[in-house]
């Protein structure tokens, strides 16, 4: 019998809802491109639920108890004595979110001598030491394509609300004011931009088809060159490296992996070569920005704005710059977290889950690291030092 841990977020501060907003979420059954959405055997969740918080437990404990399995679900992951380093060394697998990040160092995957497999409820597996996964065999694997477009929305959604200056003409009316020119004084349209993608994936591309009716001209940067057809479809302009990219844009946004080569990118070098006055939009990972670099971008207005839903370390201390910084449009790291979201990364872990531990093949497009390799869609995003 195998020993599962589940590390998640915690319960709302109100509690766990016994109601919803909504009665129900649309059915996906298939991804743009043909991939099928996740098709465990059954779920034990009604989708719509909050699954992603402890009490959620991603509808798990019922499919796993059933078969004599051990499941442990805390948000304890941090510190001296944490429940993740007390219930690690004797377990074999260990789900956790992109959100709330089970941070698998080399040192926590070498003290799990029975780690064998380390699933991503979402997509984004950098919190897993790729190469120490890859030197003791653990599987890595993410429930591919099942928050992409979640994330692609919340990037339009962050884009609008920099350069349509939202935010703070919100909390003028929260405020109980009504100064019109405080709220327009730095609110432009996004019409006529030229918008670019740092990296153009499932979720990339999901953006550039989103901005396509708002009229701005659309540029992209990536290691595998979209096809032709796409790029006649879209009018893309094709750029072959960040660097080249980015003096054009009145918009970034990132929307690549963490990994070697993208780690730092966006640091005072880089910066210095953008437009005075773009606006950088981050729904990837926090270390492809430099942390300093965007704050002083910022305060000298080198950027015009700032809207990032990732942060180092998750959750960000309560003195982490971010926060405090002007002209900015930061949330906790919850793009991909919709409850609508969360019905399709649920299912797909218990998908992954399934397939383990009937001893069958993992979905190739789940898969990260296997068999002691970059395997399925790890070796198309990712890179490892080794």
């Amino acid at each position: 019998m195998a020993k599962i841990l589940c590390v998640l977020y915690d319960d709302p501060t109100t509690g766990y809802p016994t109601s919803y907003a909504r009665d129900d979420v649309p059915t996906i059954t298939t991804y743009p491109g043909g991939q099928t959405a996740p098709t465990p055997k059954a779920i034990d969740f009604t989708p719509g639920e909050l699954l992603g918080s402890v009490s959620g437990e991603l509808g798990l404990r019922s499919f796993l108890e059933s078969q004599g399995h051990t499941l442990v679900v805390t948000s304890d992951k941090e510190g001296d004595g944490s429940v993740l380093d007390r219930e690690l060394p004797d377990a074999d697998v260990v789900i956790s979110q992109p959100f709330w990040p089970a941070y698998l160092t080399a040192e926590r995957i070498a003290k799990a001598p029975n780690l064998k497999l380390a699933i991503t409820a979402g997509i984004g597996s950098d919190h897993v030491d790729l190469d120490a996964a890859v030197q003791h065999g653990v599987t890595v694997a993410e429930v591919t394509f099942s928050n992409s477009i979640s994330v692609a929305e919340h990037v339009v959604m962050m884009i609008l609300g920099l350069v349509r200056n939202y935010i703070p003409s919100h909390q003028v009316v929260v405020d109980g004011g009504w100064n019109i020119a405080d709220c327009v004084q730095r609110s432009y349209d996004l019409e006529g931009m030229h918008v670019g993608t740092v990296a153009a994936g499932r979720i990339g591309t999901a953006v550039l088809r989103r901005l396509t009716p708002f009229e701005v001209n659309l540029h992209y940067t990536d290691r595998h060159r979209l096809p032709e057809s796409v790029e006649r479809e879209l009018n893309l302009t094709f750029h072959a490296s960040a660097a080249d990219m980015v003096p054009h844009c009145d918009v970034v946004t990132i929307n690549a992996p963490l990994h070697p080569e993208t780690e730092g990118l966006f640091g005072e070098k880089l910066l210095a070569t953008m437009k005075r006055g773009t606006y950088l939009i981050n729904t990837a990972r926090a270390k492809i920005a430099d942390r300093d670099a965007i704050v002083t971008a910022l305060e000298s207005g080198q950027l015009a704005g700032y809207a990032g839903d990732v942060w180092y370390p998750q959750p960000a201390p309560a003195d982490h710059p971010w926060r405090t910084m002007p002209n900015h449009g930061m949330t906790p790291h919850i793009s991909g977290s919709s409850l609508s979201a969360q019905a399709r990364y649920a299912a797909g872990t218990r998908e992954i889950l399934e397939s383990w531990l009937a001893g069958t093949p993992i979905r190739d497009e789940y898969l990260i690291v296997d068999g002691g390799r970059l395997a399925g869609t790890g070796a198309h995003s990712y890179s490892t030092r080794m």
